[in-house]
């Protein structure tokens, strides 16, 4: 097939339409599954409150620094093509070892925990059903990616909307509803609080996670000079209206206590508002939801491993694809070890998806920290350039962002656990890959 336009991607979408992906994009399981954390990591409920809304202004502010650099800067390698312009090929491609061995996969991980947690509510295991569950379901995807069969577009938006339409559930619910708060089914352990409110927004912001990739669009957004800015605004707005109002009703059926001793929060709310169908209900709608963000992030996950094959010659034979099926399968394969390897760590801790989360913080706020920067660097390399679209209030709003990431660093080294150090150690691992580089034929530009 020819494509005549020279393979540039066209200027199909409407600012609606960018939104609607958008928030599809980081509408996820992450909801169903984070408040329980928050609440543990915070002493009051306008606090827990007050960080929901604070991790979507930081959004925001993010969003307006990457409507920069991607109007600048188009090109679907995303932060990848950012880090090589502003820091050169060598950290790029350690992004790259980082995305396939910690970030990706860490997430895969988390995901499958999450369907874990949610599917030992609808079928116990025992201990270690969780576990279980999200290693069967990581093998389960992985085939069927590598056989070639993917869900199509249409099959993902319908999922998108049943997770939005739990989410509206959630938020009708709880304000409409009545539970006895602090006092409900499911909620009978209680957790230690503890005063720290880093360790609330890595979670927050892990909830919030997706934005970044909606500033991709913009070479297919039309008049994208104009438009992309109000496609991360407004999405961002939306998410910080959605996410807030799902935890004031959490907060108000559940209570605080009820929050910190909940491992599945959307359905202990809907058991306690109406009772043991509303539970099945909304489980049921969390694990759609977490299979399809499983099985998207399995797919996308694999096709990083590939293009980080094209960089490294080592990792060559990784890069291959299987005719039969149109996949990476080499890729896909490492892929499911890493991710299982990964979900036997999480096993042996008391929380296997809050390991995850400490594994992957760090090298994820690390390296977004320099992208942060890269808009400073590129910037005073060529101070006349016309830009199509410039971060308002500069340099201010990319110094909250830039400090905003170096905190979260911080915090997520201070305030997280073992799996922390274990993720930096895994991103050091992958330093002497920079020896075999292919021969560069010219950074881009």
């Amino acid at each position: 097939m020819t494509d005549q336009g020279g393979s540039r991607p066209r200027a199909v979408l409407s600012v609606f339409h960018a939104v609607t992906i958008m928030v599809g994009l980081v509408v996820g399981i992450g909801i169903f599954r984070t408040p329980s954390i928050v609440a543990a990591s915070v002493d009051s409920d306008w606090m827990f409150i007050a960080v929901w809304m604070a991790g979507g202004l930081v959004t925001l502010v993010g969003a307006l620094c990457y409507a920069e650099l991607a109007a600048a800067h188009p090109d679907t390698g995303g932060e990848y093509h950012f880090l090589s312009l502003a820091w050169g090929r060598p950290v790029a491609v350690l992004f790259g070892w980082a995305r396939c061995t910690v970030i990706q996969t860490g997430q895969i991980a988390a995901v499958a925990f999450v369907l874990g947690d949610y599917l030992s509510q609808l079928a116990p295991l025992g201990a270690h059903g969780a576990s279980l569950y999200a290693a069967a379901a990581v093998v389960l995807f992985t085939g069927v990616n590598v056989v070639g069969t993917v869900q199509g577009r249409n099959l993902q938006l319908v999922v998108t909307f049943i997770e939005i339409g739990a989410i509206v559930a959630i938020i009708l619910s709880g304000l409409l509803g009545s539970g006895a708060a602090g006092n409900t089914p499911g909620a009978t352990a209680t957790t230690q609080a503890t005063s720290a409110p880093g360790m609330a927004m890595i979670f927050v912001l892990l909830t919030y996670g997706g934005w970044s990739e909606a500033a991709y669009l913009s070479g297919e957004l039309r008049d994208p000079r104009r438009n992309v800015v109000r496609v991360l605004v407004s999405g961002s707005l939306i998410l910080m209206t959605l996410y807030t109002l799902a935890n004031v009703a959490l907060l108000s059926v559940l209570g605080l206590e009820g929050l910190r001793g909940s491992d599945a929060v959307a359905a202990d709310m809907m058991r306690a508002v109406a009772g043991p169908t509303g539970e099945v209900i909304v489980t049921l709608a969390v694990v759609v939801a977490a299979v399809s963000t499983l099985n998207a992030t399995i797919l996308t996950g694999s096709r990083v491993f590939h293009a980080l094959a094209r960089d490294l010659t080592v990792l060559r034979w990784a890069g291959v694809w299987r005719e039969r099926g149109t996949t990476p399968a080499n890729a896909q394969i490492v892929q499911a070890v890493i991710a299982l390897a990964l979900i036997g760590l999480g096993a042996i801790t008391r929380d296997g998806f809050k390991a995850m989360v400490d594994y992957t913080a760090p090298v994820f706020w690390g390296f977004m920290l320099l992208v942060g920067l890269a808009l400073f660097v590129l910037r005073r390399r060529a101070p006349d350039r016309r830009l199509p679209y410039r971060v308002p209030l500069y340099p201010f709003t990319p110094l909250v962002f830039c400090f905003t990431c170096l905190y979260m660093l911080y915090a997520s080294i201070a305030y997280t656990g073992s799996a922390a150090l274990v993720g930096l150690a895994v991103l050091a691992a992958g330093l002497p890959l920079l020896l075999f580089q292919r021969p560069s034929r010219g950074e881009p530009r």
